[in-house]
């Protein structure tokens, strides 16, 4: 099976946002695929188009396959660890504050393989 991944940990967006910006691109070729996050205007559409653009450069170097017959077959955004801080409020009390981060796979191959 020939294909091209990339997997992009530790990224500094919430996860529910990027699996927003993650539904633009599945199922399409990566021409498609790659406007669509250009355009979106989404903060995690630049992330993964980073993934995008590594996981096709991969599957060119090591596979020898064409971009244009490449197609995007699964974009999957997992919970990655999250960072707690609190903030102060009146009388002496505090509230918390969870900064998410997510970890992005991006799986493109050739149309044949769906």
């Amino acid at each position: 099976m020939e294909y091209g991944f990339c997997k992009a940990k530790y990224v500094w967006a919430r996860p529910v946002k990027v699996r927003k910006a993650a539904a633009l691109m599945r199922g399409k070729s990566v021409e498609e695929a790659r406007l669509q996050l250009e355009h979106s205007g989404q903060k995690a559409g630049l992330y993964l188009l980073k993934a995008l653009k590594s996981a096709v450069a991969n599957a060119e170097l090591q596979h020898d396959i064409q971009r244009d017959a490449l197609k995007v077959l699964e974009v999957r955004v997992d919970d990655g660890p999250r960072m707690k801080r609190s903030k102060a409020r009146s009388r002496g009390s505090s509230s918390p504050i969870v900064k998410r981060s997510s970890h992005l796979t991006v799986v493109v191959g050739t149309q044949e393989e769906i």
